[in-house]
Formats: structure tokens, C-alpha cells, sequence
């Protein structure tokens, strides 16, 4: 029997909507929307929430909460990753949310992320193969190996495109100096370990550099998912939007404004995992985090 549901995904940079049916295990999307709200702006640093970034955020929350309702949805579900559980002050934030909202709540461990992600994405792709989905979030990235049978590797690594971006980029634009020391730190960072697999990535750094090598004016989800983006082509945009002053980064033709602050540590980022995982492309699944919270929120009482 199909149930209308809603899942919040509170990131990092990003809250997101999606309200879906759900019908045995299958999503159909109903609607999904975006605002970029910088939930963790500074949490590297303060270990804390800040309060102009909670109050955006509680609103926003606000503002979706009323749309999964009018949309019907019977269960709203808000799921916190990486500025959360970074947080002093995350579970005050949580429970506000569902004080003030109504929602439920769920702050997820980083390999409880790493594997909400891979349902969400082999919930419209089943996978025919051995796979590696690798997700550059504003905290964290997660990346999950995996075949038809399931998660057979998670691990989630303490470096998005936010954290990376409050620690290394402070020029405007960055040095050449700032971006190599970004890259050491990624390349220090990822595992040795991941399994060999089909690339999979998703979320905002990946999406938006496949809508610019698109080159669409805005990212357009049927035409992003199940693009093959290139290594070289990740590491030309890299180079060419850390050349950019922020100013004239926020008006490149594919990238939302409010990403161009984020989206350069995002491409290093990329490019290292890529270099790491020695590949030369990945597929973009529109598919991701939130699909797999919209899943969980159908199991709920």
C-alpha cells in the first residue's frame, strides 16, 4: 500500500525536501526542493551551532513542514549529518525542531549516513555490479561500497566542502598555495582501503559540476542523473573556478550563487577521490541521501 512521506535532510550547506510515495520498497517523487542555509557555518572551529544559522534553518524547516502537509504527506522525517553530530548544542537544535515542527528527528552516525545514502541510490538503480558511491557533503564525505547483495564497506571521513573551505580558502581568490595544501589534506585523508567498483557520486558538489558540463543555465535532475562526468573535465573546472574571485564565481552559468563559496573545495575534493580510486569518470544519480530518509520515514509507526 502506497504511503505519502517527507523527508528533511539537514546538511551542512544545504535543507532539502523531498515529499514521495512510497510503495513497497519503491519512491515515486512527489516534489523536492532546496535552499542553501549553512547550518555548519563555523562549526569546525566553535564545535557549536550557530544561532543565525539555527534560526534559518528552524525556519525553513517551518516553511517545508507546511508544504509536506499540504502535499498530504502522513510522516515528516528530518534527518542530521555532520554539523549536527559535530555540534555541543545538536541535540538542543533537534529537539526545538520537533518541539516547534512536529517532525521526527534522527541524527545519524557517519555509517549510518554512508548507508542511508546507498538505499537511496539503488532504490531507482538497482546495481548490477561491484559499486562505490562517494558523496561530498558540507561536513563530511561518505563513501559506500557496495553490489546487489548490499554494503559491503562505509566509511565516512571528517572533510566536506564547507570544512574544507573554512580551513584552507582564505584568499579571495584562493592561492595556488591554499588549493595544494587542500589537496594534501584530502589525499591524506581518504582510505587506501575502498573497494574497486563503478563510481557513483551524488549530491550538490557533484550535480552542480555535471550541470555546468552540461551547460545548463540551472540543474535540471533528468538530465544530471546518469551523467558521465569526467576526471579531466573535474579537474579543468577546479582550476578554472579557483582562478575566480568569489564575485565572478557567483555568476558562472550552472552554479547557484550560494554554492560558488564551497564548490572549489568540492571539485578538490573530487578530484583527489578520483585519483585515489583510479578513475576516469563517475555516473551522477540524482538518487541519494534524502531518497534513503524517505524510505526510513515509511517504516515509521
Amino acid at each position: 500500500m502506497s504511503r505519502r512521506v517527507a523527508a528533511v535532510d539537514l546538511g551542512t550547506n544545504s535543507t532539502r525536501l523531498l515529499v514521495a510515495d512510497v510503495d513497497d520498497g519503491r519512491l515515486k517523487e512527489v516534489e523536492r526542493l532546496l535552499a542553501i542555509t549553512r547550518l555548519g557555518d563555523g562549526v569546525d572551529r566553535s564545535r557549536g551551532l550557530a544561532e543565525p544559522a539555527v534560526a534559518r534553518v528552524d525556519a525553513q524547516v517551518g516553511r517545508y513542514v507546511d508544504r509536506a502537509r499540504e502535499l498530504g504527506a502522513q510522516t515528516v522525517l528530518a534527518t542530521a549529518t555532520s554539523a549536527v553530530r559535530d555540534a555541543k548544542n545538536g541535540g538542543e537544535f533537534l529537539a526545538g525542531l520537533e518541539r516547534r515542527h512536529g517532525v521526527r528527528t534522527r541524527l545519524l552516525a557517519g555509517e549510518d549516513e554512508a548507508r542511508m545514502t546507498f538505499h537511496g541510490v539503488t532504490s531507482a538503480r538497482p546495481l548490477s555490479g561491484e559499486a562505490v558511491i562517494c558523496d561530498i557533503g558540507g561536513g563530511s564525505t561518505e563513501l559506500i561500497a557496495g553490489d546487489p547483495d548490499g554494503v559491503n564497506y562505509a566509511v565516512s571521513l571528517d572533510m566536506g566542502c564547507v570544512r574544507m573551505s573554512e580551513r584552507f580558502l582564505r584568499a579571495d581568490p584562493p592561492t595556488s598555495e591554499e588549493i595544494a595544501a587542500l589537496r594534501r589534506q584530502v589525499a591524506e585523508m581518504l582510505p587506501t582501503d575502498v573497494p574497486a567498483g563503478k563510481l557513483i557520486g551524488v549530491a550538490g558538489t557533484v550535480t552542480t559540476l555535471a550541470t555546468i558540463d552540461l551547460g545548463l543555465d540551472e540543474e535540471i535532475p533528468e538530465r544530471v542523473d546518469g551523467h558521465r562526468l569526467g576526471r579531466v573535465r573535474v579537474a579543468a573546472e577546479l582550476e578554472r573556478l579557483a582562478a575566480m574571485p568569489l564575485a565572478e564565481r557567483r555568476g558562472v552559468r550552472g552554479l547557484m550563487p550560494e554554492r560558488a563559496p564551497t564548490i572549489v573545495a568540492g571539485a578538490a575534493i573530487l578530484v583527489e577521490l578520483m585519483e585515489r580510486l583510479g578513475t576516469d569518470a563517475l555516473m551522477v544519480s540524482e538518487r541519494d541521501i534524502l531518497h534513503g530518509a524517505a524510505l526510513s520515514a515509511a517504516e515509521l509507526p
